[in-house]
């Protein structure tokens, strides 16, 4: 059997290799505390979880979705949402798809705009999929550093003319995965306007905008005045709802790159299980308060970690949204070596910062997506690795 050319080529997906390693870990014994993956450890809401088992046992419900993009009941509700979340108003019939998690999104509209010559602005570091996906479509990528010096924001007017003359999507990503930075109104009216210079459509990647502390409030992109026009937002219930497995995303925004999406989706799915809809309508219209509570938990993990950093001297930013700590190592290690050196010797597991890009080395990625009590002892296996 002979292989395309583009599987050939297509290096595999960093956390698919971490998943065999630490597979052969647990075989030889190793009690491995997981601090690299962002996979919600906590249930959705009751409410969430009723709404689906309802739908489960509804006989209506095993067929073939009758709205491969999202029944009108379920995008409205995702309007309704934007409304009232962040003052947008969205068309539910031109500018929202469902999606199976936004990660298919995202693929999907980058496979319906780009081909070769032209370019992606791709945020590095950054969510390895943008990357992947535009090289799978034979465009080129451009690489946008997201430095500590300037608050893990790409530095827009740095982008050479010859570049913005073929780049056709410039990515984005606040709250940032990996380096958990946020991004401000003023910082996205700059970059539609860019947009709107060149004739790029701004792909913003929201999907921690619901995981939040200290009072911080992420904004959505599309919230200034013609934002709809040059933008596009890819949004989700895995990490705000506490439903990554449930696999059920949007995109919204830009009419035209909306129905792309469509386009491309109706050729490779047949749409979304009906009951997950239930479940994704449930959480967008239900109560929002016990999201408030989950954030606290998460911060107080957030403070845990960034003390037990402390300890052995890696001091870190504290972050105000996302579920990840981004940290320094220590000198004399690299983001792999230092990940290697603390999983081998204490079975905690660290994202290297460099399976998000060339710009992350020197750092790890530390998820907060980990049980109290787990979090406590891989604090305490820390330490004793400093000291060994």
């Amino acid at each position: 059997m002979h292989l395309s050319r583009r599987v050939e080529n297509l290096k595999p997906y960093p956390f698919a290799r971490m998943a065999e390693k630490l597979a052969a870990l647990k075989a030889r014994g190793v009690d491995v505390i997981r601090m690299d993956i962002g996979s919600p450890d906590m249930l959705p809401a009751e409410h969430i979880l009723a709404a689906a088992e309802k739908a489960v046992r509804d006989t209506g419900t095993h067929g073939y979705p009758a709205f491969g993009y999202g029944t009108p009941s379920l995008l409205a509700a995702v309007a309704e949402y934007y409304g009232s979340r962040f003052d947008v108003a969205l068309d539910p019939k031109r500018e929202i798809t469902a999606l199976l998690g936004s990660k298919e999104g995202i693929f999907h509209l980058t496979q319906a705009l780009l081909q070769e010559g032209d370019i992606a602005l791709v945020p590095d570091p950054g969510y390895p999929v943008y990357r992947v996906a535009a090289e799978w479509a034979r465009a080129e990528v451009y690489p946008l550093p997201l430095r500590r010096e300037k608050a893990f924001l790409p530095d827009l007017d740095s982008i050479p003319p010859e570049i913005l003359r073929r780049a056709r999507i410039l990515w984005l990503n606040y709250p940032n995965n990996p380096t958990a930075a946020v991004a401000g109104r003023d910082f996205y009216e700059r970059a539609i306007e860019l947009a709107r210079r060149h004739h790029i459509l701004l792909c913003h990647d929201a999907a921690y905008c619901g995981v939040a502390y200290d009072g911080y409030r992420p904004v959505s992109i599309l919230e200034p005045a013609g934002a709809r026009e040059y933008a596009v937002e890819f949004s989700s219930v895995s990490k705000t709802y506490n439903m990554a497995g449930w696999r059920l995303g949007f995109v919204s925004g830009n009419a035209e790159a909306v129905l792309a999406v469509r386009k491309v989706k109706s050729n490779i799915d047949s749409g979304i299980f009906p009951a997950i809809t239930a479940a994704g309508e449930a959480a967008l219209r239900g109560d929002q308060d016990w999201l408030a509570a989950r954030n606290a938990v998460y911060a107080g993990r957030r403070d845990r970690i960034l003390s037990g950093l402390a300890d052995i001297g890696i001091k870190c930013d504290s972050p105000r949204a996302s579920l990840y700590i981004w940290a320094p190592v220590p000198k004399g290690f690299t983001a792999e070596s230092f990940a290697d050196s603390v999983l081998d010797q204490t079975g905690v597991c660290f994202a290297p910062g460099t399976f998000f890009g060339g710009e992350g080395e020197g750092y790890v990625r530390i998820s907060l997506a980990t049980p109290n009590e787990r979090v406590k002892e891989a604090m305490r296996r820390l330490k004793q690795w400093k000291s060994s």
